[in-house]
């Protein structure tokens, strides 16, 4: 993503990135990929825009970045993945789109599986 940017130039990228990510401004971020933004990139805790959307509730941005081909399986620093946290947070909207995405119940630390247990939002996996 560098093509000529300087490294703090490519950080503020990623980090306004980012911030449409966790705010759900799904116009805009989708305009930064179909740009050449790298749809799986990360920031310094290794999240990935996916991420940030899935863990936040933005249903709209979640399908958008999946229509761009995020992996839904990308997991963090901290071992999460973006269906874990969804499940986490009991975003319905966002747990089913990444499970039509085919994301793996079972990776991450914890797992969807095990974070669905943790909070008693079994449902949100049940078929």
């Amino acid at each position: 993503m560098s093509d000529g940017l300087t490294p703090e130039q490519v950080e503020r990228v990623v980090a306004i990135a980012m911030d449409l990510a966790r705010e759900g401004r799904t116009e805009e971020l989708a305009e930064f990929v179909d740009h050449g933004f790298p749809v799986n990139t990360t920031d310094e805790a290794g999240n990935t825009p996916l991420m940030l959307a899935a863990y936040h509730g933005h249903a709209e941005t979640v399908r958008a970045l999946l229509d761009r081909k995020a992996d839904p399986d990308l997991r963090n620093d901290r071992d999460q993945s973006p269906i874990a946290g969804a499940l986490f947070k009991g975003e319905e909207a966002v747990v089913k789109l990444l499970r039509e995405a085919g994301a793996d119940l079972d990776a991450g630390t914890p797992s969807a599986r095990a974070a669905a247990a943790m909070f008693g939002r079994e449902n949100l996996l049940a078929d």
